[in-house]
């Protein structure tokens, strides 16, 4: 990616084709915006530079995508945004030494959340968009959804509803390196050992990729990358893709006919290209499947009673680093986030069982010792029923997952949305779901501050007074760290962090 500056700031118009006008608060003139509804089904290739790595607590600087057509081909130009950090908010020094952009940039140049929010449900993530990013499910989607839930519109539905879905090209690039390697040059580390770093795939095979860690050049390389293995491998690419629809996983992996099935996971073991065969064990949470990994004798744990089998799952890292620890191999299987699975005969082609460093006959023979032992799914269905749970956070803004907004708030939301400064001021509704009244007042106070009461500015200010201070200890110590650095370019970052710090701190904090 180009880097972002201060001025005159990134790109923010985006225009489509042939589609209906919209406006936007930074822009009266802005162009056509299309529906992706209005068209056949497009890819949103997107990627993300965040403050930090916690979807709960960071939050997203830097936004970049591009549209495609089906074939690949681009429809209108890359959107590149960055969004205003908020003065509730220490980023991660070292999250920024990577992007290269500051806070200043983003008050200079950026959307508030609000804006960026109702850009990404009207005019990004559109009717029959299917989004698409590098380690999206677990890393950038959740950032998505904690954006839309500080900001009062659904969470969910942007990648579900109205024909929309989610793809996540890491996955298919570790099945296609486990599975079907040809025609592509894989990379490997400093260490000569393999990885999958879009960077270094892009840099391979000769596509284009400015500057990692920058939002705009790693959609570019993602494009890149997706089309390489469509060229190379259409039919492991064509059946991927349909993977993203639950009910074509289920087909494969479900508990009514339990039949082994190749599975690739960043959970897995990386001497083995992250490939494994799994078997469907017993039923998950939330309606998924919890799965064992077939390369892993389960003779050990057949004798284990639910307590034993909960010391090992739950085992700490130094626990699992002592000699002679054997992992529990079970995990949950989430259907709904595109899986990257495979049905065992994939492994006859080839080599492909010594792709994976498995063997038939011992698959099979862990197989039958999993189906003569039922006691033992059963008490690993007990251990996954009763997991332990989180400590369950006060921060309204990190409660996202502590359950679905009542249907009765639905309206209320809605309304928040459409409000106006003015109209906040005076709207207090009763609210079904205690996170939402909070969750307002934030939400006023980051987009709308002259609509707060006296008392709500005082009720903010000690929320983001705590927010600081509970970061700041960590922040000055990265600081610290990071300053012994002869980079002219990283000082400069680092003092722009240094007076960013001292901008937000409450007033009775010194640096």
């Amino acid at each position: 990616m180009q880097r972002v500056e201060p001025s005159p700031g990134p790109d923010r118009h985006t225009t489509y084709p042939t589609c209906r006008k919209t406006t936007h608060p930074h822009d009266a003139n802005r162009a056509f915006f299309c529906y992706a509804g209005d068209m056949a089904k497009t890819f949103f290739f997107y990627d993300l530079e965040t403050s930090g790595l916690s979807a709960q607590h960071d939050r997203i600087m830097q936004f970049a995508g591009m549209r495609t057509d089906m074939n690949l081909g681009t429809i209108g130009e890359p959107v590149n945004v960055l969004v205003k950090l908020n003065d509730d908010t220490l980023p991660s020094p070292d999250a920024i030494m990577v992007t290269g952009i500051t806070p200043q940039q983003t008050q200079d140049d950026g959307y508030s959340e609000a804006e960026f929010a109702k850009m990404l449900i009207d005019d990004i993530f559109t009717p029959d968009t299917i989004a698409v990013g590098f380690n999206n499910i677990r890393f950038d989607d959740e950032f998505i959804r904690h954006l839309l839930w500080r900001n009062f519109y659904d969470p969910y539905e942007w990648s579900w509803k109205d024909g929309r879905s989610r793809w996540d090209l890491l996955d298919v690039v570790r099945m296609t390196r486990a599975l079907r390697p040809a025609g592509i040059e894989w990379p490997v580390d400093s260490e000569g050992k393999p990885t999958n770093r879009l960077e270094l795939l892009a840099s391979s095979n000769g596509l284009t990729h400015t500057k990692a860690h920058d939002a705009l050049s790693d959609v570019e390389a993602l494009i890149g990358v997706t089309a390489l293995i469509r060229d190379k491998q259409p039919q492991l690419y064509e059946y991927l893709l349909k993977l993203r629809d639950k009910n074509e996983v289920k087909k494969l992996v479900n508990l009514d006919d339990k039949q082994p099935f190749v599975y690739v996971s960043g959970r897995l073991d990386g001497d083995f290209n992250k490939a494994t065969v799994a078997f469907p064990l017993t039923a998950g949470q939330n309606g998924n499947v919890v799965v064992y990994d077939l390369r892993y004798d389960p003779t050990p744990f057949m004798t284990m009673d639910p307590k034993d089998l909960a010391k090992k799952f739950y085992a700490s890292w130094d626990e699992r680093q002592q000699e002679g620890f054997v992992k529990l191999p079970v995990k949950e299987l989430q259907y709904n986030r595109a899986p990257a699975v495979a049905p065992l005969g994939v492994l006859s082609s080839g080599d492909g069982w010594q792709h994976i460093s498995l063997d038939e006959a011992l698959i099979i023979r862990h197989r039958n010792i999993l189906l003569s032992a039922p006691s033992f799914a059963e008490n690993i269905r007990s251990l996954f029923e009763n997991k332990q749970e989180y400590k369950k956070s006060t921060d309204p803004e990190a409660q996202l997952y502590d359950g679905f907004v009542p249907d009765q708030d639905k309206m209320r939301i809605d309304s928040v949305r459409n409000a106006n400064a003015r109209d906040l001021a005076d709207f207090h509704p009763s609210f079904i779901d205690e996170r939402l009244s909070p969750l307002l007042l934030h939400y006023k106070a980051r987009n709308y501050p002259k609509s707060l009461s006296e008392e709500e500015s005082i009720i903010w200010e000690k929320w983001r007074a705590e927010r600081i201070t509970t970061n700041l200890n960590d922040f000055m110590k990265s600081l610290q760290r990071l300053s012994k650095t002869n980079d002219d370019g990283k000082q400069f970052i680092l003092q722009e962090l240094q007076l960013w710090a001292e901008s937000v701190l409450p007033a009775d904090i010194d640096t």
